[in-house]
């Protein structure tokens, strides 16, 4: 499905300068693009892989793009821009911001370009033709679970939450984790509107061990009882670790987390986390290519399966401190099926 290559030389010329634009020329292959949040968290980095693997078995063309931070919304709309120039199929994104980017999204699609979301849905998440996604809310609430069979209903909680826009994953991971602790959660869809008396505070990472490590020490300043830490991803959950080592309370704290990449798992295995949820971004990415590179044959754009708003692509609790009740798997499952 070849489609009139658009002039948009200000936006490309801007993007150049901003953009990872990593794949190969245009030899007559389709193109389809990958757009990530950033270019260095090793999930992205993981998704990345698994979509140039697909892509080659399939003839594919990819181009990869990513943000220079995580909540960088605009080099992802420049992104999109570029795309739409070079006459791609259509593109996979992990959004940045899920409200943010639906208008660059809307005028894609208007284009005739295919859009599916990866990791983090959109909002509204009908804005993408289909989405393929670990279960975010059920990630979560599987770390509470068993961090409420661990540490017990009286735990002093603190929450390491992503960004403050409520971006769908950090909310989902979040309030999941709430369900799973038994906390209620007020209104499903907001972080930081519930009255729960055990929860110490939240503060936000970036999704960046940096960003864990600031925000940790912050709440420890605040509240130095703290004795269960819920963090965004495993980046944060590292640098939280290094803030409680630091401040002498690495042994007391309960650390959980949501990602399952090989050192998230290692950090299971060695004692620093409690549990993570682990999510499988090559399947994430292979899907969303081989979805696109169908609808390039067949003009059957991508779609979710019916009743739902996104495709599941699988959720597993690791620990190896496994508490009755709670299904898990041990790190040497995580070990064979991890990433990164």
């Amino acid at each position: 499905m070849k489609r009139p290559v658009r002039l948009v030389a200000v936006a490309l010329a801007a993007s150049a300068l901003v953009l990872a634009a990593c794949s190969g020329g245009n030899d007559g292959r389709p193109i389809i693009g990958l757009i990530t949040k950033t270019d260095t968290n090793p999930f992205f980095v993981t998704m990345k892989k698994g979509a140039q693997e697909q892509a080659t078995k399939d003839g594919i063309d990819l181009r990869t793009f990513a943000g220079r931070i995580d909540g960088d919304n605009e080099s992802q709309v420049t992104a999109i821009e570029n795309l739409m120039a070079l006459g791609a199929e259509g593109f996979m994104i992990t959004p940045n911001d899920s409200r943010a980017i639906v208008p660059a999204i809307e005028r894609a699609k208007e284009a005739g370009l295919a859009v599916i979301a990866l990791d983090t849905q959109l909002d509204p998440a009908d804005a993408a033709d289909s989405t393929y996604a670990t279960d975010n809310f059920e990630a979560g609430r599987l770390v509470g679970e068993w961090a409420r069979a661990k540490v017990g209903e009286d735990a002093r909680i603190a929450f390491l939450d992503l960004t403050p826009d409520q971006v769908s994953v950090d909310v989902q991971r979040d309030q999941g984790f709430m369900e799973g602790f038994g906390i209620d959660t007020g209104d499903p869809n907001r972080i930081g509107d519930e009255d729960d008396p055990r929860i110490s505070g939240h503060d936000v990472t970036d999704g960046a061990a940096e960003g864990g490590r600031t925000a940790m020490e912050n709440l420890l300043q605040r509240d130095p009882g703290i004795t269960l830490v819920y963090t965004i991803n495993e980046p944060a959950a590292a640098g939280a670790y290094e803030a409680l080592k630091a401040a002498g309370k690495a042994e007391t704290v309960t650390l959980v987390s949501v990602d399952g990449g090989c050192p998230g798992v290692q950090s299971v295995k060695d004692g620093q986390l409690g549990a993570t949820s682990q999510q499988y971004p090559l399947k994430m990415a292979a899907s969303g290519v081989t979805a696109i590179a169908e609808f390039e044959k067949t003009g059957q754009k991508p779609g979710n399966p019916g009743g739902q708003d996104f495709t599941d692509t699988g959720v597993t609790l690791i620990t190896d401190d496994p508490q009755p009740g709670v299904d898990s798997e041990d790190t040497t499952f995580g070990t064979e099926n991890c990433w990164g």
